[in-house]
């Protein structure tokens, strides 16, 4: 079996240690107390199986051991120190790689211009960026944070969560389609031909099979827009093209909010300033243009 491995800190209470010639000095230099000083240089002692240290009433000084250990640790120590001081997190500016995943349609139609507008002010952060409808495991793919959308809020303990906004939903159909069939009369109304996210299955009536379903907003609005039906679109999805008149509103009356974007990232550990940076950005950017347009 091989050895346990040495604690980082060890070397640095001994480096400590040896440059101040003094328990006292290298506690007061690391904000320790000196007790914790002793105790690691003996337990680094007995994991060297030397004396590496000469202790004496006023002062310490290394033995032919301790010199040894110092000549190879203290350089490494030092290093450590100048990259940790130089990772990208630490510097002034929020910098670095940010990986971010969210819905396509959330993706297609606010990510360009938070990203556009982020980049602007953040120049040094670059962005890896997935749209995918999936729930995606943010620690086990390396991910800094992901929008999501939830009903209510979010109630995973390993994620931290900041509300973006509400979801409106609203119905809508081409102009082309209501001049042919007509306008419905509910949802779910048999007489008409429906596209459907499948969780909207859960209020439409007993018995009723809408005629297209898809987990894609983006796809479901360029069916509505070809004349292929009726269907329940989130108002800032649908907005673009009812304003331009290619999409129509009917059942006006059943609008209605349906759960909220929320932006989350891993509750463990520091988090990254450019992860802190772009959640403040992205919860301000929102609030001057409401997710739930249209209302």
């Amino acid at each position: 079996m091989g050895k346990t491995p040495v604690d980082y800190d060890l070397f640095a209470i001994f480096v400590a240690v040896a440059d101040e010639s003094s328990f006292t000095r290298a506690a007061r230099k690391l904000g320790i107390g000196k007790g914790t000083v002793s105790r690691a240089i003996a337990a680094l002692e007995e994991s060297a199986g030397a004396e590496l240290v000469h202790r004496t009433t006023h002062q310490v000084s290394l033995s032919t051991a301790g010199i040894a250990l110092y000549e190879r640790t203290a350089p490494h120590l030092v290093a450590l120190g100048v990259a940790l001081s130089k990772l990208p997190e630490r510097a002034e500016l929020p910098s670095g790689e940010l990986r971010l995943t969210a819905p396509h349609d959330f993706g297609a139609i606010w990510l360009p211009e938070l990203l556009a507008q982020f980049s602007l002010r953040c120049p040094q952060v670059t962005f890896d960026v997935r749209l995918t409808n999936a729930r995606v495991d943010l620690v086990a793919e390396g991910f800094d944070l992901a929008i999501r959308v939830a009903s209510s809020q979010l109630k995973d303990s390993t994620l931290t969560a900041r509300r973006l906004g509400a979801i409106a939903m609203a119905y809508y159909a081409a102009p082309s389609y209501l001049a042919r069939r007509g306008e419905p009369r509910g949802f779910g109304d048999l007489r008409h031909d429906w596209a459907v996210f499948p969780p909207m299955l859960r209020g439409a009536p007993k018995g009723f099979r809408p005629r297209i379903r898809s987990d894609d907003f983006l796809l479901l609005r360029e069916l509505l827009r070809e004349g292929a039906g009726v269907g329940p679109l989130p108002t800032f999805v649908a907005e673009p093209y009812a304003a331009s008149g290619r999409l129509k509103l009917v059942l006006p009356g059943e609008r209605r909010r349906v759960g909220a974007y929320f932006l989350v990232y891993p509750s463990s550990g520091p988090v990254p300033r450019k992860v802190t940076a772009f959640r403040d950005f992205a919860v301000e950017r929102v609030k001057t243009r409401p997710l739930d347009a249209g209302w």
